[in-house]
């Protein structure tokens, strides 16, 4: 029964007001008198105030923590689920409050921990304990991570995690983090294009994804191997032995390419370059000609008879030109040791990670930039093979 309006007690009365809506006291003789409706409408009510409410004392948190540990359990699952959702707004939650709001947010949940504008780490490696990957997923796209929680994150190894991780540029790859999403990238082809989009992400370490990349990122690969030491590639022993003249390579593909000949390209590929016939046939049939570039370069060919190949190779009807001259500058800056140590890789016979060694690592970004695009397309190399193209025709030999 409620109590008539002259003895319940006065929300207006000195030193009773708190944070916007009516004190503790009065709470409890409503939720008590009250019935489940008034405790729903209460529930909603004190959350909503809370979270309109500037940052409060701690004797007001102290309250307000009391008061809605003691509703969220006697209010129904749609009145905790939506007190929950406006309770979760708020950036002055306490362990308590963020707990309830995990626990009542339901389908929402994955979105609040996206959200929410400050979550403890407590929280978080709860959320985590559950082994729930979906959620595990929306923690990883935070910018406030610690490392233990980031620790915990690796370890649930799953897809949609390290899909999330990979695209949340707050977390610097190093470390055991960089190695991770390296060895999860050769996995899983989203992770690769996540991370060959990030500036801050060494694109060498995509090599073994390489043929899972589009054309702009093949080529961020290869770039990545500019003006850099490699590890000695196993397949390199292979191609000094083989006595293929460079000259006579180069007119043989022309040949096959000019005339559309791709399987026999591959079977070509597959005799001089010991890599398996299915690989070899994604390199006879890149148009965008980085595959091809990187077989080029290995058997030591010169920008000047490289790009009279990959004129005939590549689709670059409309900028031919520009694309060419990003080919005629890896010429000359992609050594042949570090385009040997690629193919290896794609035959997964080196440890891409080995390039995380001091040694091994990138000069500054000044010394690999590749020239402005005024140069390039001014490139003497480029116009000299755009013009032979017309003077070698489709019978080139």
């Amino acid at each position: 029964m409620i109590a008539p309006e002259r003895d319940r007690p006065n929300p207006g009365a000195p030193g009773v007001q708190m944070i916007g809506f009516q004190p503790y006291e009065t709470f409890q003789l409503l939720i008590e008198t009250g019935g489940v409706d008034r405790t729903n409408t209460l529930l909603c009510a004190a959350c909503d105030a809370f979270s309109r409410r500037g940052k409060p004392t701690a004797a007001e948190l102290e309250q307000f923590s009391a008061l809605a540990l003691r509703l969220f359990p006697i209010a129904s699952p749609a009145a905790r689920a939506k007190a929950a959702a406006t309770l979760g707004r708020s950036a002055d939650l306490t362990a308590d409050l963020e707990e309830l709001v995990v626990r009542h947010l339901g389908d929402d949940l994955a979105e609040f921990l996206v959200t929410a504008p400050r979550l403890s780490e407590g929280t978080m490696l709860k959320v985590i304990s559950s082994n729930d990957v979906l959620l595990g997923a929306a923690l990883a796209r935070r910018a406030d991570l610690s490392n233990t929680v980031l620790a915990r994150l690796f370890q649930m190894n799953s897809r949609k995690v390290y899909r999330a991780l990979a695209t949340n540029t707050a977390i610097q790859p190093r470390g055991p983090y960089l190695n991770a999403l390296a060895r999860s990238a050769q996995m899983d082809h989203q992770v690769a294009w996540s991370l060959a989009a990030r500036d801050d992400f060494d694109a060498a370490l995509l090599a073994p994804a390489f043929f899972d990349l589009g054309e702009t990122d093949r080529l961020k690969v290869i770039s990545a191997f500019a003006q850099r030491q490699t590890p000695a590639a196993p397949i390199k022993r292979t191609l000094e032995q083989l006595s293929v003249a460079t000259d006579q390579l180069t007119r043989a593909l022309m040949k096959l390419f000019s005339e559309n000949r791709r399987p026999e390209v591959t079977r070509l590929l597959h005799q001089i370059t010991g890599l398996d016939e299915v690989r070899c046939g994604q390199i006879a049939h890149d148009t965008s000609g980085a595959a091809l570039f990187v077989v080029l370069r290995a058997f030591g060919c010169s920008a000047h008879d490289g790009l009279k190949v990959l004129i005939h190779a590549t689709s670059h009807d409309e900028d031919r030109s520009r694309a060419l001259a990003q080919f005629s500058t890896m010429f000359e800056t992609v050594s042949v040791d570090a385009t040997a140590f690629l193919m290896s890789a794609w035959r997964g016979e080196v440890n891409l990670l080995d390039l995380t060694k001091p040694e091994y690592r990138p000069f500054e970004a000044e010394r690999r930039r590749p020239p402005p695009p005024q140069t390039r397309e001014r490139n003497p190399i480029v116009e000299q093979a755009i013009e032979a193209l017309a003077r070698i025709g489709t019978r080139a030999s």
